[in-house]
């Protein structure tokens, strides 16, 4: 069951129950986006790390998880979770 989001910088989404959160962190240039993986939180405690990708790339894979990004901005982003 495919969900759609649309997440603004900053936003979350948690991917699925036993999986990891992501954060859209923007775009540090015109042809890369990044995305925040955060594998454990507890009261303010975490761990997280910022993953790169190319604006080209349509498919990425975070925790497991297949996403289709359809389109990205330096303001938002839009994708599928499969």
């Amino acid at each position: 069951m495919a969900q759609s989001a649309t997440l603004s910088v900053g936003d979350s989404l948690h991917l699925r129950w036993g999986k990891d959160r992501i954060v859209y962190a923007g775009m540090p240039s015109e042809k890369t986006y990044s995305i925040v993986q955060k594998k454990w939180e507890f009261m303010y405690r975490g761990y997280a790390w910022n993953l790169f990708f190319s604006r080209e790339q349509a498919r990425i894979t975070i925790d497991g998880v297949d996403i289709s990004v359809e389109s990205v901005t330096p303001e938002e982003i839009r994708l599928r979770v499969e």
